[in-house]
């Protein structure tokens, strides 16, 4: 597919050079600051308290108490939603299987005073200890993680356990001391120049600086992180490691999450170190690689179990639960993925750099144009492992999401050890000069520091917002990994800052700058991590003012004042940062605002209630192309639509002139739809232009904006939508459905 040519990004200018080549600047942000101290620190992560440091992490005493017997249920109340346990060994039968999951809630399911149980099949009742993450504004509970044992899972099994208010929740808090007598230990190495830096888990846990993630007798889970050092105590700068030891005392298992990290903010002289890494869990060498080329800002991940195998069990979550929540759009649930679509991406992954520092499904350049799997709400990779909830999809879909730690996206702050925070540092910038980092309040310069040398920091991958799958938000619903949400939270921490301070006015970070799909994607990747991030997750608040900020510009711009005559127009379409890139810049590009008000109805649908003028607003735009007067549905999906007669000229105050002007006389003279219309333009009659057949062409692009116009537009929404279906050319979204959005 013809996409359009990518345009030269002015954000790469000195503030003064870009606002001249602009002729104007949005936000001034050189005396205005909204600065907050850098050394805060994140005292209450995810309800943890916590002193102390590890490497940025939050530390905290060890609990010694005895864990006690789990008591029998109590009253039941009535169910809320169900998972299902598939035994995905070869043939093997399986007890005593720890589980633990994300789960999103809808709100008002599930109270956080109320007790959550587990019932299988059988009657056989599964005491659950849920770790409460996110709540609604109502106090009701929006994302948890759950723990488990499953007595047994039989052969080839599929066993389902329905989630039921109500119970006795299992009691009682577990030690290190009962992880450590068992003999754990677990380590990581880089050997540079012959030289072994290395961290222990089992030496930081035993110093008790620590952050607790998950907390119970079924499963908890520390937290801990240090630079790699050398036998003699000499830090390594850059590298360091962060491990996650997920304990199961019952059934005396560990799950040992291992990252290795190049991504300090601010240390200097940042750059890719290259060395031989090794893995060392229970005494015994698990995983080796000799000359890992690290990069710069980008990080690793490899899981192991110490004391057993990892259990071989895909849990399989309620997809219509799940979207009916408001966390997932409503992709179409009447697809039934077929095996040939599972087989197609498996085929991928084997091709693809699947080992640390590799990029797995995504595009190692992220600029690239034309039709791709991993643009939309969803990428198709993910949105064919939501709807067919199939193992291999959802492992590809995870270790995909480990990858995008390759990516040089990844900047944390040393002083809090979480991602950096436009809170702390309203300035920093990856686009812009040293001088646009001035920050007033501090009289501090908060630009990064350059790389080591030329060539030093030289990396395979190119990432930018325009093009940015949506890679750790549904790892981290169905998991609750806590690499997942810092992994959500760094991408979306990037899009906030990237921009020139002064375009975004430093701390609000205002995406208007960015090309409208660059706007569209980073919008609904802060607004996830601001919407799934832990209550007490310091970066919550922050994300979620960023959030506010951009519907309160949009709003501003074009539902409420609407007087900007650079901007505001009438019929419903995005008109400001790289927007006029279309004949000779009055036009512009349909598809790329279909993006837009796609991403402005899933923010709307997390609860951001700014988020819903700004929909109505925008719905106007798909509708009129398909319904309104003047307008023809078979050209809806145009790939530019002229919108103003001349630059500088007002625009078009109705679809019939937008689309008169973006036609020849002789196709204006057709009827819609007609034969004649069909055959002038190469079409069958009944089909739309712009690749109608193809899941990421033009017409597919424009389906989830349709579908949340239709939520939102009244009697012209739904009537669009109906001759939007009605036409006769569709793409099989069965073999890509990330497109495949439907009204609620």
């Amino acid at each position: 597919m013809k996409y359009a040519q990518q345009f030269v990004s002015l954000r790469r200018l000195s503030i003064a050079a870009a606002c001249a080549a602009l002729a104007a600047c949005g936000g001034g942000g050189s005396d205005a600051t909204q600065n907050s101290s850098s050394t805060q620190t994140a005292a209450l992560i995810n309800g943890s308290t916590a002193t102390g440091s590890a490497a940025g992490l939050l530390t905290g005493p060890i609990t010694t108490t005895v864990p006690t017997p789990m008591p029998a249920p109590a009253a039941l109340g009535g169910t809320i939603t169900d998972v299902r346990f598939e035994n995905t060994s070869a043939g093997a039968a399986q007890t005593n299987v720890p589980v633990t999951f994300g789960q999103v809630f809808a709100k008002g399911s599930l109270l956080s005073t109320d007790k959550l149980t587990g019932r299988l099949e059988d009657g056989t009742v599964v005491p659950l200890q849920v770790d409460i993450k996110a709540t609604h504004a109502d106090g009701s509970v929006r994302h948890a993680i759950i723990s488990g044992i499953v007595p047994s899972i039989a052969a080839s099994k599929v066993l389902t356990m329905s989630l039921i208010k109500g119970g006795s929740a299992p009691t009682g808090s577990v030690t290190v001391d009962s992880l450590t007598r068992t003999g754990f230990n677990a380590s990581v190495h880089a050997k540079i120049g012959g030289v072994d830096y290395y961290a222990s888990a089992d030496d930081l846990l035993k110093s008790g600086k620590t952050m607790t993630w998950l907390a119970g007798p079924v499963a908890t889970e520390w937290e801990v992180a240090a630079p790699l050092r050398t036998a003699d105590g000499s830090e390594h700068p850059h590298l360091s490691a962060r491990f996650a030891i997920r304990w199961y005392p019952g059934v005396n298992k560990a799950r040992v999450d291992v990252v290795v990290e190049n991504d300090w903010a601010y240390e200097p002289s940042p750059q890719n170190f290259t060395y031989d890494a090794s893995v060392i869990v229970g005494g015994q060498p698990v995983y080796n690689q000799a000359g890992l080329n690290h990069l710069h800002h980008a990080r690793w991940r490899k899981i192991f179990w110490f004391n057993g195998t990892e259990p071989a069990v895909n849990v399989k979550h309620n997809v219509a639960y799940l979207i009916s929540s408001g966390a997932l759009p409503n992709f179409d649930q009447s697809l039934v993925i077929p095996e040939g679509a599972i087989t197609a991406v498996q085929t991928r992954w084997k091709q693809s750099a699947t080992e640390p520092m590799g990029s797995g499904l995504t595009m190692a350049y992220m600029p690239t144009t034309g039709g791709r799997d991993d643009i939309g709400l969803l990428p198709n990779w993910a949105a064919t492992y939501l709807l067919s909830q199939d193992s291999r999809m959802k492992e590809m879909t995870l270790r995909t999401a480990d990858l995008a730690g390759s990516f040089s996206s990844h900047y944390r702050d040393k002083k809090t050890g979480r991602p950096v925070s436009l809170a702390d540092y309203p300035y920093m910038t990856i686009f812009g000069h040293q001088g646009d980092t001035y920050n007033p309040a501090t009289k501090q310069y908060e630009a990064f520091p350059a790389c080591a040398g030329v060539g030093k920091c030289d990396s395979p991958y190119t990432h930018d917002a325009s093009h940015q799958p949506a890679l750790a938000y549904l790892p981290y619903l169905v998991t609750g990994d806590y690499y997942y949400l810092e992994e959500l939270q760094f991408w979306a921490m990037w899009n906030a800052f990237e921009t020139n301070p002064g375009y975004r006015d430093n701390i609000k970070g205002i995406l208007w700058s960015e090309q409208v799909r660059g706007q569209a994607w980073s919008l609904r990747t802060i607004a996830e991590a601001a919407y799934i991030s832990p209550d007490k997750d310091t970066l919550k608040a922050t994300l979620t003012n960023i959030v506010n900020n951009n519907l309160d510009w949009y709003n501003n711009t074009y539902t409420s004042a609407n007087t900007d005559a650079r901007y505001a127009n009438k019929l419903g379409f995005i008109a400001n940062g790289y927007a006029m890139a279309y004949d000779n810049s009055n036009g512009i590009g349909p598809w790329q605002d279909d993006f837009f008000t796609s991403a402005v109805g899933h923010v709307a649908e997390l609860g951001f209630t700014k988020a819903n003028a700004l929909l109505v607003w925008k719905a106007q735009f798909p509708i009129a192309r398909m319904v309104g007067a003047g307008a023809c549905w078979v050209d809806g999906a145009i790939y530019s639509m002229r919108i103003r007669s001349a630059e500088n000229a007002p625009f078009y105050s109705t679809i019939s002139e937008a689309y008169a002007s973006s036609h020849t006389a002789a196709v204006n003279a057709m009827q819609c739809g007609s034969a004649e219309m069909a055959s002038a333009l190469g079409l069958k009659v009944g089909e739309m232009t712009g690749f109608s057949p193809y899941p990421t062409g033009y017409p597919s692009n424009m389906q989830p904006a349709l579908a949340y116009a239709a939520n939102v537009g009244g009697a012209e929404g739904k009537k669009a939508w109906t001759v939007f279906m009605a036409r006769s050319v569709k793409p099989d979204y069965r073999y890509g459905p990330q497109f495949a959005i439907v009204p609620r």
